[in-house]
Parts: C-alpha cells; sequence; structure tokens
C-alpha cells in the first residue's frame, strides 16, 4: 500500500469533445469511469480523493472541490494543496482508465527530493496528468494563475521537472470523444 503519497483523480473537467460528463459514463462494470478508477486504486493507496467542482457522485468516496472560480488542471492542483495537508500527492485524470500500478510506481520511483514534479512521458509526449506533485511548486502554480496562463506544460518548464519515460502510448490513452469511449469499452 502506497501510504505516503495520496491519489487524486481529477474528474472535473467540462467533457466537451464528449458531449456529456465523461467522469459519469459506465465503465469496466461500474456505474461511472470515476467509481471504476476510485476503485482500482483502493487497494493501492491510504487515501484517494476525487477533484471536482461539484460532488456529483453517487459513490461512497471523498470529493475535493475546486475552490477558485477558474476551472483548469492548474486550479484543480491549487484546490488539492489547499485543502490537504500534504507535501506531496499524485494526480490521474480520470479519462485514462489503461494506467495501472505499475505506471505509478515506476513514476513514484523516480521520486528526488530536488524535483518538485514527475511527470510520464510517452512516445505522444508529456502526460501532465499522471505523475506526482510537491507543494513546492505552488508558488510558480500561484504565479501562472496570476498570470491568466494555466496550461500545465508552461507549469512544468518553470518547475523542477522528471520525465520518466514509457515505450508505449496505450496507458495514457485519455476518453476525450466518443469514438475513444467506445474504442476503451471494446478493448477493455
Amino acid at each position: 500500500m502506497i501510504d505516503d503519497i495520496p491519489l487524486i483523480i481529477f474528474a472535473g473537467g467540462k467533457s466537451r469533445r464528449m458531449g456529456q460528463d465523461k467522469a459519469l459514463l459506465p465503465f469496466g462494470g461500474y456505474p461511472s469511469l470515476a467509481e471504476f478508477q476510485y476503485s482500482k486504486f483502493t487497494p493501492y493507496f491510504k487515501h484517494i480523493y476525487l477533484s471536482s467542482k461539484t460532488d456529483k457522485f453517487d459513490f461512497d468516496c471523498r470529493v475535493i472541490k475546486d475552490t477558485h472560480k477558474d476551472a483548469s488542471p492548474l486550479v484543480a492542483i491549487l484546490s488539492v494543496f489547499e485543502t490537504l495537508e500534504a507535501e506531496e500527492v499524485f494526480i490521474l485524470s480520470v479519462d485514462a482508465p489503461f494506467v495501472n500500478i505499475d505506471v505509478i510506481e515506476k513514476i513514484l520511483a523516480q521520486r528526488e527530493e530536488t524535483v518538485d514534479i514527475v511527470v510520464a512521458q510517452s512516445p505522444s509526449g508529456i502526460q501532465p496528468l499522471c505523475g506526482s506533485y510537491k507543494k513546492t511548486m505552488l508558488a510558480l502554480a500561484y504565479q501562472q494563475v496570476a498570470e491568466g496562463n494555466h496550461k500545465l506544460r508552461d507549469l512544468l518548464a518553470l518547475a523542477q521537472t522528471k520525465e520518466v519515460l514509457f515505450e508505449e502510448d496505450t496507458p495514457f490513452t485519455n476518453l476525450n470523444k466518443p469514438e475513444e469511449y467506445q474504442d476503451a469499452l471494446n478493448l477493455f
């Protein structure tokens, strides 16, 4: 069990391309993708939270509501650290159902004291919503938000960031469009 770091599943996106809230779509025998992800990692993490604008979930879970009016993954990160008394968290997007504990453990194994953020990098690029974030990057995150820049990739460029290389894109498949969701259902 990974008890030194909470897992935060980001499930507050607008799901524009999907046309409906993807966190609430059924997946893997569960009523929702959110419950699938939450349940999948429960044996491995002592503390798991869903990050969202509202508590829209119909299962027993802990929710961290965004504390800022803006909506972005960067704002969600700020809300997480403002809510929890954690020095570090692992962030995973709800719409990446093929990330497994082996991927997470490989990323966590690469943590270093002087590194603020450790994220996955697959052949298609950096995966900012699959990684470990330390409180030490908060000043940079607040500065980015104050400047109106909500791009996680820009935060990664400013912070002390380490990228963990993965040879395949498959674990990081995001379900953004109905056809991607359908393909994932067929794969699963």
